[in-house]
């Protein structure tokens, strides 16, 4: 897999890690999450998209959305909402979930993080309060904000509920969500007491993210299709690696087919067929995505920009980038995140 086109587009979201927790549960629970947005103002404020997760450190867990098969998780396994749906976690299929409040998100929002809470029965507790149960289970949650721009790929390729289960791969992260926990996974404590216990959280977020996401593409099934599954293709991983490398390129398609070792018609069918839309067009979407990121990021003009993305004229660049993302540069910069 071209690793570099990978990281090129994880920088481009910017990832940042936010409120963590440190769940303990009983032997019996069920808890309803919201979509993230509903959440994304008090827990990472001004991301463009916000990602749940959560990681179980000992015990069981199920996670499920809405119309999907329940997901059973053993100890160390990941599960992400990429699109921030609301979802269901769970000791078993069936238990009837306690129903989210954001009373007790809004007061803990002003408490350092990591914060450890526990949930038995319909009972909610934090920071001292919190009591080990019997036949607990552990789990850690938290929230990723990111950057999300007109048509990131990576982000649109990602499922609804991304499962990456524990193995040799990512047996570290268990451990590194435990030291991020400080140790209070399951214990009562003045949550975030031990100094610099966020920042390791938040940082360790991040990284667990960029190594779901490699995970799940090298295990996505050989007819999967998508940008993942695009990026891992031979010869259309190539171009892409070449779209990213220099967007300001005016590539064309017997470029991009040289370089793919491909004739020219067989390249636009393999690109099609795995993208969902034809070079010109990722080329195309691919230089908006860029040139909102550089509006978003800095104070360049819209002129400078538009040559950064390869256009000759911030006229053509204004029209184009109306076409595609529905609103010209100067409103995208001036408008909150989307």
């Amino acid at each position: 897999m071209p690793v570099d086109t990978l990281s090129e587009v994880l920088r481009a979201i910017r990832l940042r890690g936010a409120v963590f927790y440190a769940v303990t549960v009983g032997p019996e629970w069920a808890v309803a999450a919201p979509a993230s947005a509903e959440v994304a103002a008090m827990v990472v404020p001004g991301a463009g998209r916000v990602i749940e997760y959560h990681v179980l450190l000992e015990g069981t867990a199920w996670a499920s959305l809405p119309g999907q098969p329940p997901v059973r998780m053993a100890p160390g396994d990941i599960v992400m909402f990429p699109q921030g749906d609301a979802h269901v976690m769970a000791s078993a299929p069936g238990v009837p979930p306690l129903p989210f409040s954001m009373d007790w998100m809004r007061d803990t929002h002003a408490l350092p993080k990591p914060l450890p809470l526990a949930i038995d029965g319909n009972n909610l507790t934090w920071g001292e309060a919190v009591r080990q149960p019997d036949g607990h289970s552990d789990i850690v949650c938290g929230f990723l904000g990111c950057d999300h721009g007109p048509f990131n790929p990576l982000l649109e390729a990602l499922p609804r509920l991304l499962h990456v289960p524990a193995d040799g791969d990512g047996a570290w992260l268990r451990q590194a969500m435990l030291q991020a926990a400080c140790g209070m996974a399951g214990h009562g404590g003045g949550g975030g007491s031990t100094p610099g216990g966020g920042a390791l959280a938040e940082r360790i977020s991040e990284t667990m993210f960029i190594d779901a996401v490699r995970r799940h593409a090298a295990r996505l099934p050989e007819h999967a299709t998508g940008w993942l599954a695009g990026l891992r293709d031979r010869q259309v991983g190539r171009a892409l690696a070449l779209i990213h490398a220099d967007p300001r390129h005016p590539w064309n398609v017997a470029e991009l087919a040289r370089a793919a070792a491909l004739s020219r018609s067989a390249f636009c069918e393999r690109f099609a067929r795995l993208l969902g839309v034809s070079p010109a067009r990722y080329l195309a979407r691919w230089r908006m995505e860029v040139a909102a990121t550089l509006l978003r990021q800095g104070p360049a003009s819209v002129a400078a920009i538009a040559f950064e993305v390869g256009y000759e004229s911030e006229a053509a660049f204004t029209r184009a980038f109306a076409r595609l993302v529905g609103m010209p540069p100067s409103r995208w910069r001036a408008a909150p995140p989307h």
